[in-house]
């Protein structure tokens, strides 16, 4: 099928589907398979649910009705014809994607934006090879602008999506110590996430650059950037503060109260501001989107339970956004400072070193109690009274809440596997 046609039936339909259990009545599914499923065994749930017709790539499941089309790798006709839509929109695209901060950025963004133009975003972390066509698909003929977020773990990745969405913006928020083993190393990570610089340059577009990331300056000082920030060659210098609220920035006279906590997102916000000024949304508009912002899903969500302040940012972690996240909370003198700190994933051969790392890093900081939770944690090396370590969250759930101080202010903080946020339920 040419894929014109295929785009003209996404059209008559109600949108892509690629779970049975999600199926809108008239929607363009597509059965994928994956290490663990063959969505084509659902072609016949999909159609009695109410799909308008399904992509295949298993005969057996064909039929001759036209209700399925056959094609010799859905996966790649879904990202064939989003990528069709997306010139068929000719939109402006703006990608992003870094080892930290991505989907946080994105949200800001998409809120800046939005004050302007009828913008959609990627949703939730939905930003790999299956993510970021539904996003482009997501779109329809009325959006006016699009916001894609890329995630990856080894090279070639992001060019492959860049090759899907191809985007007219790109943004890095940084080059951090995430996802090792398959990047293989440091330098791994910058050279992976870099291809998202190498695809906007080979096409002539534009890059936005935090002036205060050396590296990244001197990734695309022959690119055709935008550079803002700290800086005085900054396009819209921003100013920054800390208070109790979150982080106060200041561009020209206007005050910009965020509800972000931590000097590490000083780079999401200011490239919020910067992208918002560059497509000419007016400051208050902008001032308005970023106070407006709460962050969710685990993100650095400033709550209060039983008295306590809790830091929330569980969604991840890795040793770039650990020491981050610690650097900033033992950056003011805190009363009853408590630390819940869980293993940072794919690390590979790195692992052990990394987690020493943070260990080390935390025991002369006899100002907080810590609990360091998982495997890579336990082997670690420490004889210092304030921090303890438990193999696993069944472990640590058994003492942690009877070891709280009186208001105590604490720091949740693990990658994603280790589950966190779970504590909440028994403090």
């Amino acid at each position: 099928m040419r894929i014109e046609t295929l785009h003209q039936h996404f059209l008559d339909s109600n949108g892509i589907c690629t779970d049975t259990r999600k199926i809108t009545k008239g929607c363009l599914f597509f059965a994928l398979k994956g290490d663990n499923f063959n969505g084509n065994k659902f072609t016949d749930e999909a159609l009695e649910k109410g799909a308008y017709k399904v992509v295949i790539d298993d005969m057996r499941f064909h039929r001759n009705t036209g209700e399925t089309i056959l094609h010799g790798d859905s996966l790649s006709l879904l990202q064939q014809l989003a990528t069709y839509h997306r010139k068929w929109l000719g939109i402006p695209i703006v990608s992003l994607t870094g080892s930290n901060g991505k989907t946080t950025t994105k949200e800001l963004i998409s809120a800046v934006l939005s004050k302007k133009f009828n913008t959609i975003a990627t949703k939730g972390n939905l930003n790999n090879h299956i993510g970021v066509p539904l996003t482009l698909l997501s779109m329809a003929k009325d959006t006016e602008m699009g916001i894609v977020e890329m995630g990856a773990n080894h090279q070639k990745e992001i060019e492959n999506l860049c090759n899907i969405a191809f985007p007219d913006y790109g943004y890095i928020t940084n080059f951090g110590k995430a996802h090792l083993e398959g990047f293989g190393g440091v330098e791994g990570v910058v050279k992976g996430k870099s291809e998202l610089y190498q695809h906007l340059q080979k096409h002539g577009k534009k890059v936005f650059v935090n002036g205060n990331d050396s590296k990244q300056l001197s990734l695309t000082k022959q690119m055709d950037r935008i550079v803002f920030g700290r800086t005085e060659d900054s396009v819209m210098p921003v100013l920054i503060e800390e208070n109790d609220l979150g982080l106060k920035l200041k561009v020209d006279d206007t005050e910009i109260q965020s509800r972000l906590v931590g000097r590490y997102n000083f780079g999401n916000i200011s490239a919020a501001i910067a992208i918002g000024n560059y497509f000419e949304v007016p400051l208050k508009a902008i001032k308005d989107a970023i106070e407006e912002y709460v962050p969710s899903n685990n993100r650095s969500q400033l709550m209060e339970k039983c008295g306590h302040t809790i830091l929330l940012d569980a969604y991840n972690a890795n040793p770039t956004s650990m020491l981050a996240a610690l650097e900033n909370v033992f950056s003011k003198q805190r009363n009853n400072l408590v630390l819940l700190l869980g293993d940072m994933f794919e690390l590979g051969r790195d692992a052990e070193v990394e987690h020493q790392a943070i260990t080390d890093f935390l025991k002369n900081k006899t100002e907080a109690k810590i609990f360091l939770v998982g495997e890579d944690f336990y082997k670690t090396s420490s004889d210092a009274s304030h921090i303890e370590k438990f193999r696993s969250f069944e472990d640590v759930k058994q003492v942690f809440p009877k070891s709280l101080p009186n208001h105590s202010f604490i720091l949740i903080k693990g990658s994603r596997g280790m589950a966190l946020e779970r504590i909440l339920e028994f403090i």
